[in-house]
C-alpha cells in the first residue's frame, strides 16, 4: 500500500458520509457532553446503592470508559449492563443511567422499565425514540444528545455523560477538568494522528501492520475497556474480524495458542500509572506473541489524567479502524447486517 492511500482526498473517496470526520469531531463531542448534562438541569442526589448504566453497543462503551478512568477513585459500586435484566442488587438506593443512541434499543427499554419497578432513580441519555418519550411521561431526566450520527461515533458523549451522572449520585468525584484537558489532547493529536499527518505517524503506521491479519487487542486495568473499544471499531468500522483480551487473565489461557503461528497481530494497549506487574505481563505476553504473530506493538497511552489517557488511546484506536477501512478500499459507515439483524428479531 502506497502512502498516498491514506491521504485525506483518498479517504474522502471511500467514506461518503464521513465517519472520518465523526472521529475528528471527538475532542467537540467532549466538550459538548458537558454542556449538555448541565442543561438537564439534574438535581444532585445520592444513590447509597452505586450506579448501574445499562447500555449495549456503542451507547454501552462509553459507561466501560468511564469506569475505567473513575478507578480506584470510586466511591460506590459503578457497573455496566448489558443486556435485558438488572442484576439483583439494583433498588431503591440505586441509580441507573439508561443510555440508547437511538431511544429504542430493546434491551436499555427493557431495563428502564425494571428499574422503575424497583424503584431505582433513572435518569436517560439518548436523541429521542421510545427511551425518551417513556422518560418524558414518567418525569424522568433526560440528557439529549445530538443525532445524525451512528451511535459508535458518539462514544464521547457516552463516556462524559457517565462521568457526570457518577458525580450526580454521588458515585465518584467530579471529573469535569479531566474531561476539559481530554478534549485539548485530543485537538492536538488530531495534528499527530489525523489524516494530515505525516505517513510515517502512529495511528498510519499501525494501520498498515495491522492490515491483512487478524487483530488481537489485549488491554490491562485501565486499558481493557479501551481494548475492547478497539475490537468493535474493527469489527463496525473496517467489517473486519478482531478481539480482544483482558490481562492478566490472557495469561492463565490464551498464551498457549501464540505457538500456532495464525494469521493475527497483536496490539498491547499500555499505561504508565498500570500496576507494575500488570507492565511486566504486557512485556513478557508479547514476547510470547511474537513466536507465532504476524507483529506484535505495544502502544501507550498519551495525557497527564486518566480520563485523557483513556480518550487518547480510544482516538487512536478509532482512526486506525477508519485507516484500515481505507486500505480495503471499505466505507466505514454502512453497518447492513445489524440493520438485518434487527428487521429479523423483529
Amino acid at each position: 500500500m502506497s502512502p498516498a492511500e491514506l491521504s485525506r482526498d483518498v479517504i474522502r473517496a471511500i467514506d461518503p458520509k464521513d465517519m472520518l470526520g465523526d472521529v475528528l469531531e471527538q475532542p467537540a463531542h467532549l466538550s459538548d457532553a458537558l454542556w449538555r448534562v448541565e442543561s438537564a438541569d439534574i438535581k444532585r442526589f445520592e444513590a447509597p446503592g452505586g450506579l448501574a448504566i445499562c447500555g449495549m453497543g456503542g451507547s454501552g462503551i462509553g459507561a466501560d470508559l468511564a469506569i475505567a478512568a473513575i478507578g480506584d477513585r470510586a466511591k460506590r459500586p459503578i457497573s455496566t449492563v448489558r443486556g435485558y435484566e438488572l442484576p439483583s442488587w439494583v433498588g431503591e438506593e440505586t441509580a441507573v443511567l439508561l443510555s440508547s443512541h437511538s431511544g429504542n434499543t430493546e434491551e436499555t427499554l427493557s431495563c428502564y422499565e425494571a428499574a422503575g419497578k424497583v424503584g431505582a432513580k433513572r435518569i436517560a441519555v439518548t436523541t429521542g425514540g421510545k427511551l425518551a418519550e417513556s422518560a418524558r411521561a414518567d418525569g424522568v431526566p433526560v440528557i439529549g444528545i445530538p443525532s445524525g450520527m451512528l451511535p459508535r461515533a458518539a462514544v464521547g458523549y457516552g463516556a462524559v455523560c457517565s462521568l457526570e451522572v457518577a458525580a450526580i449520585c454521588g458515585a465518584a468525584p467530579s471529573l469535569r477538568s479531566e474531561v476539559d484537558a481530554a478534549a485539548a489532547l485530543e485537538r492536538k493529536l488530531t495534528d499527530d494522528w489525523g489524516p494530515d499527518a505525516p505517513d510515517d505517524s502512529l495511528a498510519k503506521s499501525l494501520a498498515r501492520t495491522l492490515h491483512g491479519s487478524i487483530p488481537v487487542i489485549y488491554g490491562a486495568g485501565m486499558t481493557a475497556a479501551v481494548a475492547r473499544r478497539w475490537k468493535s471499531q474493527v469489527n463496525e468500522n473496517a467489517k473486519r474480524h478482531g478481539f480482544f483480551a483482558e490481562l492478566p487473565e490472557a495469561d492463565h489461557n490464551e498464551i498457549c495458542a501464540w505457538a500456532s503461528g495464525a494469521p493475527l497481530s497483536v496490539v498491547f494497549l499500555d499505561d504508565d500509572a498500570l500496576h507494575p506487574r500488570l507492565r511486566r505481563r504486557i512485556e513478557l505476553t508479547a514476547e510470547i506473541a511474537r513466536e507465532g504473530a504476524k507483529a506484535v506493538e505495544v502502544v501507550q497511552s498519551v495525557g497527564d489524567t486518566a480520563f485523557e489517557r483513556v480518550m487518547s488511546l480510544v482516538f487512536l484506536g478509532d482512526l486506525v479502524s477508519v485507516y484500515l477501512a481505507a486500505l480495503d478500499g471499505t466505507d466505514p459507515t454502512p453497518i447492513e447486517v445489524l440493520e438485518r439483524f434487527k428487521v429479523e428479531l423483529g
